[in-house]
């Protein structure tokens, strides 16, 4: 027991030497690489701990050795620009002057409610409030918003059509019926829900209207009897 209790304040110390050099970002924000070595580092560092059996020099020398890999995956990453976006990645724009760009979504293996629910997650509420949104290379949002953006945010919207189909849930939330969404399709001459990337409704009558492709659009209605929510 005792043994075990020194070894695993020998691996503790060296993993807070190790993690403490390797800079604030390594316990900040990780690119994808450094969030690989952590990995390594927590598995390689339970092995001599949890073992007796395994001198815990091997278990020392293994997070050592991947502590040199990390210093040199950093300058690389910091002195040859071309290899930057190979190591770390690049930021994508998932939202720019046409609205949602689906590509860039479907490279992030991200959807529509993936999008709406890191918009929310940094204060705004509808689709049409940002300018440019983006997910940076170590997987954080950011968003630059319209000027006055929160006048455009007057009432939640609902995700009406995402991708291509109806979010039943949704529909029965505003008592509407789909007939009545189809419709106003229709009169946006989108003659199928299947050509849609996104529509969204709000209380006051607001659309969110963006067709697979093109550029979106915004416009108000009045819903059956004065309807609102």
């Amino acid at each position: 027991m005792v043994l075990v209790i020194i070894r695993t304040a020998i691996i503790f110390v060296v993993l807070l030497i190790i993690m403490r050099l390797m800079g604030k970002r390594q316990i900040g924000e990780m690119q994808p690489f450094e969030l690989v070595i952590t990995l390594l580092i927590a598995e390689l560092a339970c092995i001599p701990m949890a073992d007796a059996s395994i001198p815990l020099l091997y278990g020392v020398i293994s997070v050592v050795t991947i502590f040199v890999l990390h210093e040199i995956m950093t300058l690389l990453d910091l002195k040859l620009k071309p290899l930057k976006s190979l190591i770390s990645g690049k930021p994508s724009v998932v939202i720019n002057k046409n609205g949602i760009d689906d590509y860039q979504l479907k490279r992030n293996n991200l959807d529509v409610s993936d999008l709406i629910e890191s918009l929310r997650s940094a204060g705004y509420f509808t689709l049409d409030s940002v300018d440019y949104a983006l997910y940076e290379s170590n997987g954080t949002f950011s968003a630059l918003p319209k000027q006055d953006y929160e006048q455009l945010q007057t009432s939640l919207p609902l995700v009406i059509v995402d991708n291509g189909n109806f979010d039943q849930n949704n529909l029965r939330i505003t008592g509407l019926p789909r007939s009545y969404f189809e419709g106003i399709l229709k009169e946006q001459n989108i003659r199928s829900v299947k050509k849609v990337l996104v529509m969204t409704a709000d209380g006051t009558g607001k659309i969110y209207l963006q067709a697979k492709g093109k550029k979106f659009t915004t416009f108000t209605v009045e819903y059956p009897g004065g309807k609102k929510w």
